[in-house]
């Protein structure tokens, strides 16, 4: 009986062992083909918000790590930095707006280098299927309406829903969504405003730093 088990053992502790291998090897071999992809998804991500004519670098070569979290909704973000001809041409920023609905939404919002939003999309969110989910712009154009607007155009004092008293809409039935990310936009905006010539810095001194 004893042999039996251990007979047993042996058989179930080998094919363990061929199991643990096949996965081993097979995450070993994908790793890097998941990562490129992983990259040329963000990199498609980032050229619809920023054209590529617009810029000549690779945004995702040196991307910065910023501690800014009452401006951009979270303790680590990154920040994207597009050139052209050796001059700032615009920023993408990683921000998440904590008030939505049904919890965090993630963005990533463009700058250029006049402070005009180049673009904003939604990356991650869990709000309400068929009301708070037009902020995907799958779902709905709502959120290529950020397109061109700045600190000034609207005023600052327009930057809420219509609801509020501002100029953006809002969904029938779902306040709270777009509500939120247009105040993550905004915040956004005066963050960049504010750090624009610091961040850009920033990344003049990496890049010198990091071939």
């Amino acid at each position: 009986m004893s042999r039996n088990i251990l007979v047993s053992a042996l058989i179930l502790g080998f094919f363990g062992f061929i199991g643990a291998t096949l996965v081993a090897v097979t995450e070993f071999g994908t790793h890097d083909r998941i990562l490129e992809n992983e990259r040329q998804a963000l990199l498609q991500q980032l050229y619809e918000i920023v054209p590529k004519d617009r810029i000549d670098n690779d945004m995702l070569a040196h991307p910065l790590t910023v501690n800014a979290q009452e401006a951009l909704g979270q303790e680590s973000s990154l920040v994207y930095v597009g050139e052209k001809d050796g001059q700032l041409s615009a920023m993408v920023f990683q921000a998440t707006v904590p008030d939505g609905y049904s919890g965090p939404i993630r963005l990533l919002v463009g700058v250029d280098r006049n402070a005009v939003l180049l673009g904003t999309r939604v990356i991650a969110h869990k709000e309400t299927p068929g009301l708070g989910d037009k902020i995907e712009q799958e779902k709905s154009d709502w959120i290529l309406g950020f397109a061109g607007k700045s600190l000034t155009d609207p005023k600052l004092d327009r930057w809420k829903v219509k609801k509020d008293g501002g100029d953006f809409d809002q969904f029938t039935g779902a306040t709270v969504t777009p509500r939120a990310v247009v105040n993550g936009v905004r915040r956004v905006l005066l963050y960049f405003d504010k750090q624009k010539d610091a961040l850009y810095n920033d990344y003049l001194e990496k890049t010198k730093s990091k071939p």
